[in-house]
């Protein structure tokens, strides 16, 4: 069954440099991270599940996926598909007073977060800091050796994909073609649960979309009680 836009698919990947180097800067193996210098704990290593289209993995990946089938793939992805080019208008001087006031010591390769914005130290010099804000991987072409193991169909399984995608914590998740029941920890404002609701209704043609709050145990006791 060929992938197409809009799917739910179960992938694994490693990406690397397309030149000389043939180095591995990202991957969902374990083991491949581990022989590269890559291997972070705090990762969570294996399968990981993509919305085909959803802009999830890096624009000229997700292009490449649409008509392929269940299986081994290689993709040779150029720059401008992958992390973009390059651009001056993206290197910028920073007062040192910015790092001072944050309590950092700038220093050349150090990454930082500057209004919402992850940029890399090039220069430090005369009370001020250059600081690049290209892609790390920025005018690199680059190579995906992806593994597709499944096109996931099950509804609950999308909506639990969906969730874990967003690093969303959820109690419970139901579903079926009519309704999905996405149970949490507590209430959840309205502006939240509508756009994630319609997002849902979108990604998985499921018809309705609700969310319930987990019963506390005293709720459930004073429940009990009354029925005594």
């Amino acid at each position: 069954m060929a992938i197409k836009q809009g799917d739910f698919i179960e992938i694994e990947y490693t990406g690397k440099l397309n030149d000389e180097s043939k180095a591995v800067f990202d991957t969902t193996n374990a083991e491949v991270a581990k022989k590269e210098g890559l291997f972070d704990e705090k990762t969570k290593y294996g399968p990981m599940i993509i919305v085909v289209g959803e802009q999830q993995v890096i624009p000229g990946l997700d292009n490449a996926l649409v008509g392929k089938d269940i299986g081994k793939h290689s993709f040779e992805i150029a720059d401008i598909d992958a992390f973009g080019k390059k651009t001056a208008s993206k290197i910028q001087l920073v007062p040192a007073k910015v790092f001072t006031k944050e309590q950092i010591r700038p220093f050349p390769g150090l990454q930082v977060n500057i209004d919402g914005q992850i940029g890399t130290i090039r220069t430090v010099s005369g009370g001020r800091v250059m600081v690049d804000f290209n892609h790390p991987l920025s005018s690199k072409d680059v190579v995906y050796d992806v593994e597709v193991k499944r096109i996931i169909t099950d509804k609950k399984e999308q909506v639990t994909a969906f969730f874990n995608l967003m690093n969303f914590p959820v109690v419970n998740i139901e579903a079926d073609e009519k309704l999905a029941t996405i149970t949490v920890a507590s209430a959840l404002p309205e502006n939240l649960t509508l756009p994630l609701g319609e997002d849902i209704k979108r990604l998985t043609n499921i018809a309705s979309i609700e969310f319930k709050v987990k019963e506390s145990k005293k709720e459930v006791k004073k429940e009990e009680s009354k029925s005594e």
